[in-house]
């Protein structure tokens, strides 16, 4: 991760004073967006509220977008971005795994910890859980590492997969993202 600000501008110890402060911004338009309830999450899936799609789209777009711009005019050099390493069978499980977790509480790790702040019990539990389940995962991780560790793609992105110039898929994802959410406005 880069610094916020370039260090020319400020010295380096003040991008953590700003990325608290950005922090604290995020999680308050997170809670000002309603995801510290479970049941407007989980209207996503049950097809009576897609504020969460909408909102996870636009930052999707946001930051894909930012960081080609970032990388056009030499802000950063995109290729140094670390990519966490693609183990297909880990990953695919550990979705299947996540989402039905997501599924049976109503929140995902990072909301979780929303709604815990501001005192939600049900949270609180989910924040329990995941620890027990990260827990859980490092003393089997001995017996799966073989299975973790198959199918290894390498740090690969999606428009790499698909063999498209970034700025290709930048487009192709943003278009996507304008109509499915004409497409949800119709919805609901």
């Amino acid at each position: 991760m880069g610094p916020l600000i370039p260090n020319e501008i400020i010295s380096p110890e003040w991008n953590h004073v700003f990325a608290v402060i950005l922090g604290i911004a995020f999680g308050v338009v997170m809670e000002s967006s309603g995801f510290s309830s479970s049941r407007k999450i989980m209207g996503s899936f049950y097809g009576y509220d897609f504020t969460m799609i909408r909102v996870f789209m636009t930052a999707g777009i946001t930051a894909l977008v930012g960081v080609l711009y970032m990388d056009y005019f030499g802000w950063i050099d995109r290729y140094d971005l670390f990519i966490v390493p693609t183990f297909l069978g880990a990953t695919i499980s550990g979705g299947v795994l996540m989402g039905l977790g997501f599924l049976a509480a109503g929140f995902c790790p990072g909301t979780s910890f929303l709604a815990a702040a501001i005192g939600k019990v049900d949270g609180m539990v989910f924040i329990l859980g995941a620890f027990l389940g990260i827990l859980f995962f490092g003393e089997i991780f001995p017996l799966i590492s073989d299975f973790y560790y198959a199918n290894s793609w390498g740090p690969i992105t999606i428009e790499q997969g698909l063999g498209i110039p970034p700025e290709w898929f930048a487009l192709v994802f943003t278009l996507f993202s304008v109509i499915l959410f004409n497409v949800l406005s119709i919805i609901r």
